[in-house]
């Protein structure tokens, strides 16, 4: 991306990231947030103990820095952090559930990274890196090469290598990495197992922003319901068949196997053993367990979109409830209006005895009828 002078300007403005950084309590809020979401790798958290966790935050910190230094209540911090526009939580609630949970967004993962590149570093490694491009090169080389005699001309190449190591390895002569070798490559590693786990967040994001479009679709819907459900497979179909869909699938299939996470587990035990390895990251032992529980809740959002969008099928076949379904739907489609409107308070216009909307909508849009056993009735 070109960093031209009107494209930063207009990234100022929209960037959560951005608005983070030079927000009043910027060190406060990346702080806690690294604590709670990056360093514990936290992907969910119920509101009530993420209140607690800051109160004593804030506790600790006004009495070193001087009370007052934080006046704010920790619920009123985090009803702030989490609002439409600033973006840096994401404040929802999960099925069967009145209780609000929280998560960091894809912003606060980039502003704490972008902090953590600012402090000099003891050691910087490059060599690895050189022969990771070198290696992901040639990747991309014979991955797309259809001639069989170049690919022919390339494995023998391979084979050449591996049978003169091979002849070394015979007459005694074995090549070992020093200790800034290991430390190079551990390095690289953990940046590129955390920038992976980041980027879960940035994923996760985009599925939900789908979601919505077509919540917001469903909720100004007024045509037929053939087409309705046209315009909804299609645009579900296209999760899968995105580039980002695809290659968030082959990451799931390949991590899942139980031979791949043992083999990692394996390997990360044998490398926090190496004497060159002196400060092994604490973050790493848990990671395959938190790549997992990431891909996992991208998944489920996948799912509950698909269930969100069968049940509201079969609500519409209910003649009963057609005319409720149809004041919810142009309630939320005012609501969405009124959401793009700058300087409208939604909840100060809405009468306090009236049901408060929530945006950006979290919540199912229909509540399924619960079923109960005959039995319980007879006597």
């Amino acid at each position: 991306m070109e960093l031209d002078y009107d494209r930063l300007v207009a990234l100022r403005k929209k960037s959560a990231a951005w608005r983070l950084l030079k927000a009043d309590h910027a060190a406060l809020m990346l702080s806690f947030f690294s604590k709670v979401f990056v360093e514990q790798g936290v992907r969910s958290i119920a509101g009530a103990e993420l209140v607690e966790r800051l109160d004593d935050e804030l506790f600790a910190l006004n009495d070193r820095l001087g009370q007052g230094t934080f006046s704010k209540t920790a619920r009123a911090y985090l009803d702030g952090w989490s609002a439409p526009e600033n973006g840096w939580l994401r404040k929802y609630y999960p099925p069967d559930t009145d209780e609000p949970h929280y998560d960091a967004t894809a912003a606060v993962e980039k502003a704490v990274a972008w902090v953590r590149s600012l402090e000099e570093r003891s050691f910087v490694g490059t060599e690895s890196r050189l022969s990771t491009i070198f290696d992901l090169l040639r990747q991309m080389t014979f991955g797309t090469e259809t001639d069989p005699e170049a690919r022919l001309v390339e494995l023998n190449r391979r084979r050449h290598e591996i049978d003169l190591e091979i002849a070394r390895v015979e007459a005694g002569e074995v090549d070992v990495l020093d200790s800034a070798a290991l430390r190079d490559r551990y390095q690289q590693v953990t940046d590129t197992a955390h920038g992976l786990l980041a980027d879960f967040r940035e994923v996760e994001a985009n599925f939900r922003d789908l979601d919505r479009d077509l919540r917001s679709k469903i909720a100004a819907w007024d045509g037929a319901k053939g087409e309705l459900l046209d315009e909804v497979l299609s645009s579900r179909e296209s999760i899968a068949e995105s580039d980002q869909g695809r290659t968030f699938q082959a990451f799931y299939d390949f991590l899942l196997a139980p031979s791949r996470q043992e083999e990692l587990k394996t390997l990360l035990t044998e490398v926090e053993a190496m004497e060159a390895i002196d400060e092994p990251d604490p973050r790493m032992r848990r990671m395959a367990r938190d790549w997992l529980e990431a891909a996992e809740r991208t998944q489920t959002t996948v799912r509950q979109l698909s269930g969100q969008l069968r049940r509201f099928l079969d609500d519409q076949v209910r003649s009963e409830d057609r005319r409720v379904l149809q004041l919810v739907r142009e309630i939320e489609a005012q609501a969405l209006a009124l959401s793009d409107v700058p300087g409208v308070d939604l909840v100060a216009g809405i009468d306090a005895a009236a049901p408060t909307i929530v945006l950006p909508m979290e919540r199912p849009l229909y509540t399924p009828l619960v079923k109960v056993p005959i039995e319980k009735y007879r006597h």
